[in-house]
């Protein structure tokens, strides 16, 4: 127990340092990139530090397997030059049950990735679209799904608009029995504070470029002083400006990994019933499930590689195939999700077999390696 204790402790330290590492890579880089990206507008060095800030925890996220790969690798090949798997080995403890500490570890650590870590980074990852996008434009466009219907909001110079709609076609380009709340601009009408200026309704809108094209519309203006009513205007047809984009829509609403997993079964129901396909968001939300399992592979595939004592040499070899392989086994996992969201293949095959296929295979190689 002390010695399963020990690999632990050594297992943890190895993947907060290579985190660390990894974090302040990606943060220098994250900078350079988003000062460039930020450079034709009015925004200084706090703005640019606080969008890296938001940017980082999805980097990390998506490149956690490579960190566990190389902390592993880390690992091993410190316990192999200090000769003490050479020790537990001589005491008769076995490879797998040296390995059991570490993988012990990359479980709570894949269990707290997903429970907690994901949520985060959806957070994190939403707040840094809005606030890039409100940097380069002045307004944010968003989009969600609840019961009451389909909500929208495009930002631009004339000001904010806020749409409902009580359904939409798959690419929500086409709403059905629209409500549209438009807003002045906050430095615009200090006055208003920005304030809502009209309300439109319609039976139908059209998202064309650049432009909704409304049909059987009624318009109210608002405002202190006037009455709605008395001067409001019926049109058969109407277009008002948006910045909207199908793209833009699309990958509003489009992104799973924006989605805390806690929300994803209620989004996925709210998707289907409002007429949208959920099928990828059913893959993501499976395949965050089986992420612990995919990052338990990934530690038995670097483990197989490099437990092996250093006067065998070719230690440099053996990490470079074990990080080869890491990368060939995330791809086969991006590949089947690509597969499993285009309807190839079922969501669960998609999400499930490549962490399995995975895991069996590096426990194979571990077998064959070091007791075979």
């Amino acid at each position: 127990m002390i010695l399963h204790a020990y690999f632990a402790r050594r297992f943890a330290k190895s993947f907060l340092l290579m985190l660390a590492v990894f974090f302040l890579l990606s943060a220098m880089i994250d900078l350079v990139e988003q000062m460039r990206k930020m450079s034709s507008y009015d925004v200084g060095l706090a703005q640019v530090l606080g969008l890296v800030l938001l940017n980082v925890p999805a980097g990390l996220y998506e490149i956690l397997p490579l960190i566990l790969i190389l902390a592993t690798v880390a690992l091993f090949i410190a316990l192999s030059r200090s000769s003490e798997l050479v020790v537990a080995r001589a005491v008769g403890r076995s490879a797998l049950k040296t390995l059991l500490a570490p993988l012990a570890v990359t479980l709570v650590i894949g269990l707290i990735t997903v429970a907690m870590f994901n949520p985060i980074v959806a957070s994190t990852s939403k707040r840094y679209n809005d606030v890039a996008e409100g940097y380069r434009s002045g307004g944010v466009d968003t989009l969600s799904v609840s019961e009451e219907g389909l909500w929208l909001r495009q930002g631009g110079e004339e000001g904010q608009t806020v749409i409902r709609a009580a359904r939409a076609n798959p690419q929500a380009t086409e709403l059905y029995e629209v409500t549209m709340i438009s807003y002045a601009p906050m430095e615009a009408d200090e006055a208003s504070g920005g304030g809502p200026q009209r309300r439109i309704e319609a039976r139908h809108a059209q998202l064309v470029r650049g432009a909704w094209e409304l049909d059987g519309v009624k318009i109210w203006p608002l405002g202190d002083g006037i009455n709605p009513e008395a001067q409001a205007e019926v049109h058969a047809h109407y277009t008002l400006p948006s910045t909207l984009t199908e793209e833009r829509i699309r990958d509003s609403f489009g992104d799973p990994s924006a989605i805390p997993i806690w929300e994803l079964p209620a989004y996925i129901a709210q998707l289907e019933r409002a007429g949208f396909s959920a099928r990828r968001h059913a893959v993501w939300f499976n395949m965050e499930l089986a992420r612990p399992l995919f990052l338990l592979a990934m530690v038995v595939v670097s483990a197989a590689f490099t437990m092996r004592p250093a006067r065998f040499g070719k230690t440099g070899q053996s990490v470079l195939i074990a990080i080869l392989l890491g990368f060939a086994l995330y791809y086969i996992r991006n590949f089947a999700q690509v597969l499993g969201e285009n309807g190839q293949i079922p969501v669960l095959l998609a999400a499930w077999a490549p962490p399995v296929a995975a895991l069996l295979l590096s426990t194979g190689l571990l077998l064959q390696m070091e007791d075979g």
